[in-house]
């Protein structure tokens, strides 16, 4: 799975979001499903932009919980 298609997906859903900050949650397996990737590599590549800091994760506890995916600047417009 290529990394930077993942983020460039994952920005734009971000970046389209009607949500103040803006924020997504997805499921992996769909979104693997949609690269025809197993699920692990998606979450995998997630992983990795968490690590080198081009997403953010965060978790909203009202029910239904998500855990939220942000890019850092828009964490720091909060």
């Amino acid at each position: 799975m290529d990394k930077e298609q993942l983020f460039q997906r994952v920005e734009s859903m971000i970046i389209s979001s009607t949500k103040t900050p803006k924020y997504v949650s997805f499921s992996t397996i769909k979104m693997a499903d949609l690269f025809g990737v197993d699920y692990t590599e998606i979450e995998r590549g997630i992983s990795e932009l968490l690590e080198e800091g081009r997403l953010q994760k965060s978790h909203i506890p009202e029910l239904p919980a998500y855990e939220v995916y942000m890019l850092p600047s828009q964490t720091k417009e909060a």
